[in-house]
């Protein structure tokens, strides 16, 4: 999913984002599913902004990613703040952890880079299986009228002082996918700039297929809420978060 240079710049592109209210919103998610929980694991945790977000609030965190280049930026990270949190490498179709977790979260589009109910599936349960009786799983999307509308059909760049990047984006409403170009420039000691492309995609996945696919992997307590709030979601939104328990 990820590459060296889109982790060198991660930050940078997603520095306007409020990790510290994100993770409150994520406490405040947990409360509404009745769950005060200790042990927490961040899936598709990227550099670490959320999973460091969640430490602050005294949850003890495990992050996990598919990316080495992400992993690597998100340990160095807890280090220069002496903090020592587990990042492991794993597929989100296919989480594991060493004991039993509370909760498990995946936060900015993780779930939206699973381009098929059946990945999505496969993520659910693997999840279920990571969590003790009576433990949640958390979750986000970008919704549908975001990458159609808001994303769909645009093109974002900007310039970083020493690098730029340029963002292209297709949607294809017969797949539900949103085809995302990004290319990236990077400049050298020489002065020079280096560019480097990558082409991520995303699905928009429908909120009440996903619910019923949460119900069919066997959680209980399943609720969907709007953007950041812990409302209904409402055709505007352009993120939604999920909560599912595990049955006790």
């Amino acid at each position: 999913m990820y590459e060296a240079a889109f982790a060198s710049l991660y930050d940078r592109l997603m520095e306007d984002v409020d990790y510290p209210a994100w993770a409150a919103h994520y406490a405040e998610l947990f409360r509404e599913a009745g769950l005060d929980p200790v042990s927490v694991m961040d899936c598709a945790c990227g550099t670490g902004n959320m999973t460091l977000a969640l430490y602050d609030r005294g949850y003890r965190m495990i992050g996990s990613d598919r990316s080495v280049e992400m992993l690597s930026a998100a340990a160095e990270k807890a280090r220069s703040r002496g903090i020592m949190i587990p990042f492991v490498r794993q597929d989100l179709r296919a989480i594991a952890a060493h004991r039993p977790m509370d909760a498990i979260v995946c936060a900015c589009d993780g779930v939206n880079y699973l381009l098929s109910d059946a990945d999505a599936r496969r993520f659910f349960l693997s999840a279920l299986g990571a969590l003790r009786p009576g433990g949640g799983l958390f979750f986000d999307v970008s919704s549908a009228r975001k990458l159609e509308r808001t994303l769909g059909g645009n093109c974002f760049g900007d310039d970083l002082d020493d690098a730029a990047f340029l963002w292209r984006n297709e949607y294809d409403a017969a797949r539900r996918v949103l085809l995302m170009r990004l290319t990236f420039f990077t400049r050298g000691p020489d002065g020079r700039y280096a560019a480097a492309r990558e082409t991520h995609v995303q699905r928009a996945h429908d909120a009440d297929r996903l619910a019923a696919l949460l119900r069919e992997c066997g959680y209980k307590k399943v609720r969907a809420f709007g953007g950041m709030s812990v409302n209904p979601p409402s055709p505007d939104d352009e993120r939604i978060h999920f909560i599912a328990v595990r049955e006790d």
